[in-house]
């Protein structure tokens, strides 16, 4: 369910048929802005979640990934979390992440480092966590205070947390803090970095960005001219305030760049050889990104004939 190329009322139609078909969960990203103007969305996630988990019955929703530091005070967090878990009936998992300047900026407090957020999201988890515990919770941190809050709704088991990694700082803290690894790249030394660090036996969902389309051609043209920006990794990306940023940043990028990284077209060969090294790496669970929110549905109906009973082979 990517915000930045759907709206919202879309978004839980897709998520509806995708349970239809057979997929194992969803994935939402939580995005004030598109990466790029052509992608051309951003509805506020948490609406759209709260409507998806009236829509479906069976399939695991999960933020992918809400950044719990600058645009939303943990705390707030803590509560949309728990709300989202009891109206999903226990299927919500709350994934976070050191966030994106592309989000953030937008409350005018600045973009801290590297170093900085990642301090900021370990403190984030820990107020979300005694939250969770319930009871009244007063915190005064580096980064943040808590004046006795407490969640007065909260289900009888808290929704698992994951985290976004991209190196060993991350997955330190993921394999300390999180019950889930997220990552968008296929190494080995991420999943063995998390284990390391108290996650061993936890899931360890991938993702990877397909597109989907009988003409291959038309495939890898959208591909580029939606999701270029993919590749040019999170030290990059997490950096970058707008789309115009995002679009000068990859303006040199070829259409044959992005269809040697990203599966594009019909062959289920093809994707599969592309989605195999998350496998292979340790990975328990990938999340596939369709790009172009208008081919989703033929996405979805290839994906139950074709994709999805290859990808299970795997």
């Amino acid at each position: 369910m990517m915000t930045e190329q759907a709206g919202p009322r879309q978004l839980v139609d897709d998520v509806v048929r995708a349970e239809q078909v057979g997929f194992d969960f969803s994935v939402t990203s939580d995005h004030y802005f598109p990466w790029l103007d052509s992608q051309g969305h951003a509805p506020y996630a948490w609406s759209v979640l709260g409507a998806a988990a009236q829509a479906t019955s069976s399939i695991p929703l999960t933020t992918y990934v809400t950044c719990p530091t600058v645009r939303y005070h943990p705390a707030v967090v803590a509560q949309k979390a728990a709300t989202l878990q009891l109206l999903s009936e226990g299927r919500f998992r709350l994934g976070l992440g050191s966030g994106e300047n592309l989000n953030e900026h937008v409350v005018g407090q600045g973009w801290p480092s590297a170093d900085v957020r990642q301090e900021m999201l370990e403190e984030a988890i820990e107020i979300i966590r005694a939250l969770f515990g319930g009871g009244y919770v007063t915190h005064h941190g580096t980064h943040y205070d808590v004046d006795s809050a407490k969640l007065w709704d909260l289900p009888d088991q808290p929704p698992p947390i994951g985290v976004a990694v991209s190196g060993r700082q991350s997955c330190r803290l993921a394999g300390q803090l999180a019950d889930i690894l997220i990552a968008t790249e296929p190494k080995s030394e991420l999943v063995q970095e998390f284990e390391r660090n108290g996650g061993s036996g936890k899931p360890r969902i991938g993702q990877i960005p397909v597109c989907y389309d009988p003409d291959r051609d038309a495939a890898i043209a959208r591909a580029h001219d939606q999701f270029r920006w993919f590749g040019s990794g999170w030290k990059v990306n997490s950096e970058l305030p707008g789309p115009a940023s995002f679009a000068g940043a990859t303006q040199f990028v070829r259409p044959e760049d992005v269809a040697a990284s990203i599966p594009c077209g019909d062959d289920v060969e093809e994707f599969t050889q592309l989605i195999r090294p998350f496998v292979d790496a340790g990975f328990t669970d990938v999340a596939l990104v369709q790009i172009g929110g208008d081919h989703q549905r033929p996405f979805l109906d290839w994906a139950e004939k074709q994709l999805l009973p290859a990808l299970r082979e795997l």
